[in-house]
């Protein structure tokens, strides 16, 4: 199986212009199933910088859970070649509707409005909100952080943030730049606690083994993250609830996500053979 970057996804549109500027292009049309298998390449938006889901590794190749996935679905489908269409976030789904991309990876979860706009397969994978925090505090639910006494650590720009103040507007907050960053803030009691979708943060508790993690119980909410496709792309879709029911069944999903994360998914997915 072959790989390769497309020149949007290096960041240089048909005259070199930028990933950004390229993502103005309208008009164009999502292939159908036949048109993707006979031009031997399969065109998959992901996230430039976003491990564990995906991130270039020394070599400059792209990995994680994201490339693994979408590579054995390019191996299911017969497909040689994946085209690797770095994505932001907020370009997935004018990708999609432009016909940019095939399909659309990089934790979509799905909702009313995207809806709207695209199609979404059975889930690939969840993402829980809750509570991560450590022997220190006394905590049993979510809502004994909102006491003045309380510091809670989360990223620069992360929608969790106006949830916290809103829900827990008691609660200090120490904003840093990474998960890595506020996993560290409270391993070294700076904060008490990390309110926020605990599957991107838990890995990184390992760099501080000395310190007793736990997980409240509780989960806050539970997002369903799928695979996104054009909102004309039926046969593309279908397709994909297949396979994604053998990788669910076999138990591929779940060792791609431990050996991506480093634990198993909060909220497991179960296999679903009917959609």
């Amino acid at each position: 199986m072959i790989f390769k970057l497309s020149r949007r996804a290096l960041g240089l549109g048909a005259f070199g212009t930028g990933i950004a500027a390229a993502a103005m292009t309208t008009g164009a049309k999502a292939r159908s199933i036949d048109d993707i298998v006979a031009g031997n390449t399969l065109r998959v938006g992901i996230h430039p910088n976003s491990p564990p889901f995906s991130s270039r590794n020394a070599a400059g190749e792209m990995e994680g859970f994201d490339v693994a996935i979408a590579t054995m679905i390019a191996q299911e489908m017969a497909i040689p070649n994946v085209e690797w269409v770095l994505t932001e976030t907020a370009q997935r789904i004018p990708f999609l509707v432009e016909g940019t991309i095939d399909m659309a990876l990089g934790g979509l979860t799905r909702n009313a409005e995207r809806m709207r706009q695209i199609k979404f397969t059975c889930p690939l994978h969840t993402e829980v909100m809750g509570v991560l925090t450590t022997q220190r505090s006394k905590v049993k639910r979510w809502q004994d952080l909102n006491d003045d006494t309380v510091t809670l650590a989360d990223v620069t720009g992360a929608w969790t943030i106006g949830w916290a103040r809103q829900n827990l507007p008691k609660a200090k907050l120490e904003v840093v730049a990474s998960p890595a960053d506020a996993v560290k803030a409270v391993a070294e009691g700076r904060a008490t606690a990390i309110v926020e979708m605990l599957d991107f943060f838990v890995t990184f508790t390992k760099a501080h083994a000395g310190t007793k993690w736990r997980v409240l119980p509780e989960k806050i909410d539970i997002g369903w993250d799928a695979i996104g496709v054009s909102k004309d792309s039926h046969e593309l879709r279908d397709v994909l609830n297949i396979i994604l029911y053998k990788l669910h069944s076999s138990g591929f999903v779940d060792a791609q996500w431990q050996k991506a994360f480093g634990t198993a998914m909060l909220e497991k997915v179960p296999a679903q053979p009917y959609f």
